[in-house]
């Protein structure tokens, strides 16, 4: 029995557009393989997540219509199990939300079969409750061709994740996988749109080999793939056999289309993709990925960015460059009279390693203009934090203005450390439309850049990178103290702790939720780890004015963080 994965990158709303991709997925199959039953991901005809669109009601109606439409124009001897939303009739009646979070099997032009996900996820950033009603019926079907005749039990994503064994604990009260295998299930099956973090894929692939081997049921994982606003989602679909083995995986953030085979009541090996060779390697892919998906989706064809001659726009220019290519993307270096003569240089030879364009725009005539305006209002007072923030401000206000003019997409480089303690300043370099390093720490940083040069050095190819020598990040950035550059001689640990200390308090404390004692227990100065926290505290107003930014850890700043500013906790 021939089976296959269709692991792609919808984008959320873009119905006809989705049900195409689903179409041309079956239609690349048959041209050269054999197809019995084809898996997308959750959701893969409105795309992962779809939030408040779902309580538009002809939103609702068209993904109905569209479904109709696809099993229609589907080849009459092929099975599709498509994600998608599904309404509840019954929730009226039984007072229930109004939709269900559903897979429909498709066959011979009909809608067969809908199946409803048993258990919906509130944590982090899912709140599914918020639309859907919980399935509570077994979702099972048979599969029968020529050859053979498969019980098939369908999970969607969460339903995979409540294994007390593995965890050590229960989540919920059932367990669907666990009533599909008593039920008889030959093959258990998940339509997951998980959203990636730094090391999920190796975590995910544990779960799958542990479920199966504890069961002894063979399982196929289906998982979206591209991003959607602050999500990223990895792909690496895969299956396993009854024994927990790997059979057949996909390509990580790349759509992919995988054959499972079914002979001899088990899965059988087909084609293994490599993952990701190193962590850092993985949280590229990720945010090129997610930039690139950002821009195409949204619908800009180029980036500005404002290049500093420091490492975070240095890492971000050369995201931007993998995502979209060099000919879109433009540096503006914008040098104040604080500004190093080694801030321009070293901008322009990572311009120059990249191929990209720059434009130079000094910022010291704004800076005269606003200081002669304020000066009557700022008469006796010492010059301080306000007049540095204006610098700042002068460069978000160009950079937007570029970015209004020419129809680019702005995107911010200031990296999680900073957003965290509020070393940033809001309407200047928080400015943009997407901030692609927002969940990336200052020390995780240092080592995409480090990683960067040693793949260049080595001849070693990055992903999406293309670049003309044997470098990408010049030398100078990596060493040189890291400085706003908003008065003279100034450094961030004027105002920060060393970076490797700081991000060791705040992993702790944002991602571990530990109390200051626990933390000073752990080795950190308890004044310092105070003084952070309250930082951190203090700063929560500008991060929900911040940009959307990419997540690639467990606890991101964006829409699983829900902090109340006024509080005083």
């Amino acid at each position: 029995m021939h089976l296959w994965i269709a692991q792609l990158n919808p984008t959320v709303g873009s119905l006809k557009a989705n049900a195409q991709g689903i179409l041309t997925a079956v239609q690349e199959i048959r041209r050269q393989h054999s197809l019995d039953l084809l898996i997308t991901s959750e959701l893969a005809l409105c795309g992962y997540p779809p939030k408040d669109l779902l309580l538009n009601r002809y939103f609702v109606e068209a993904i109905q219509a569209e479904l109709h439409y696809l099993a229609a124009a589907l080849p009459s001897d092929v099975a599709v199990l498509v994600g998608t939303v599904l309404p509840n009739p019954a929730a009226g009646v039984k007072g229930e939300k109004p939709l269900y979070n559903g897979a429909a099997l498709l066959r011979g032009g009909q809608v067969q079969q809908v199946f409803a996900k048993q258990l919906l996820p509130t944590y982090d950033v899912f709140d599914e409750c918020r639309y859907f009603a919980p399935g509570g019926t077994q979702n099972l079907f048979t599969l029968t061709t020529a050859s053979d005749q498969l019980k098939i039990g369908v999970t969607i994503c969460e339903d995979l994740w409540n294994n007390e064994q593995f965890w050590g604990e229960r989540h919920y009260q059932r367990n669907p996988v666990a009533e599909l295998v008593a039920q008889g299930a030959d093959l258990i099956v998940n339509l997951s749109a998980s959203p990636y973090c730094v090391g999920k894929p190796r975590l995910r692939q544990a779960l799958i080999e542990h479920t199966a081997r504890q069961y002894g049921c063979p399982l196929i994982y289906a998982n979206q793939v591209g991003g959607n606003d602050d999500l990223i989602f990895d792909g690496s679909s895969l299956a396993v056999n009854r024994q927990g083995q790997i059979v057949s995986q996909a390509k990580g953030f790349r759509e992919d289309l995988l054959a499972v085979h079914w002979e001899g009541g088990d899965l059988q090996p087909t084609a293994i993709a490599p993952a990701a060779g190193s962590e850092p390697e993985e949280i590229w892919q990720a945010l090129v990925l997610g930039v690139r998906d950002y821009a195409r989706k949204c619908g800009f064809q180029q980036v500005v960015i404002g290049l500093s001659g420091g490492i975070d726009s240095a890492l971000v220019a050369t995201i931007a460059t993998a995502a979209l290519g060099k000919e879109q993307v433009l540096g503006v270096l914008m040098p104040s009279p604080y500004s190093s003569d080694h801030s321009i240089t070293d901008a322009k030879d990572l311009a120059a390693n990249l191929g990209i364009a720059t434009q130079v725009l000094p910022i010291a005539p704004l800076m005269q203009t606003y200081s002669e305006v304020l000066a009557p209002l700022f008469a006796g007072t010492p010059s301080g934090v306000a007049e540095e923030n204006i610098q700042a401000r002068i460069r978000g206000t160009l950079l937007m203005a570029i970015a209004n003019k020419f129809g680019h997409l702005l995107i911010s480089t200031g990296n999680k450390s900073e957003l965290a303690v509020g070393y940033c300043t809001l309407y200047g370099d928080m400015s943009g439309g997407l901030a692609a390093i927002a969940d990336v720490p200052k020390t995780r940083v240092y080592e995409l850049c480090h990683w960067l040069n040693q793949q260049a050095a080595q001849g070693q190819p990055i992903p999406d990178l293309a670049i003309a020598g044997s470098g990408v990040i010049p030398p100078h950035i990596l060493t040189k103290a890291p400085s706003a550059e908003l008065k003279p001689g100034q450094t961030d640990q004027d105002s920060l702790p060393p970076y490797d200390i700081l991000d060791g308090i705040l992993a702790r404390m944002i991602d571990r939720h530990q109390s200051d004692q626990d933390i000073a227990a752990a080795g950190y100065d308890l004044d310092l780890v105070q003084r952070v926290r309250r930082m951190v505290q203090r700063a929560e107003f500008k991060r929900q004015q911040a940009a959307p930014g990419l997540k690639i850890t467990d606890r991101a700043f964006g829409s699983g963080w829900r902090m109340p500013i006024a509080a005083q906790w």
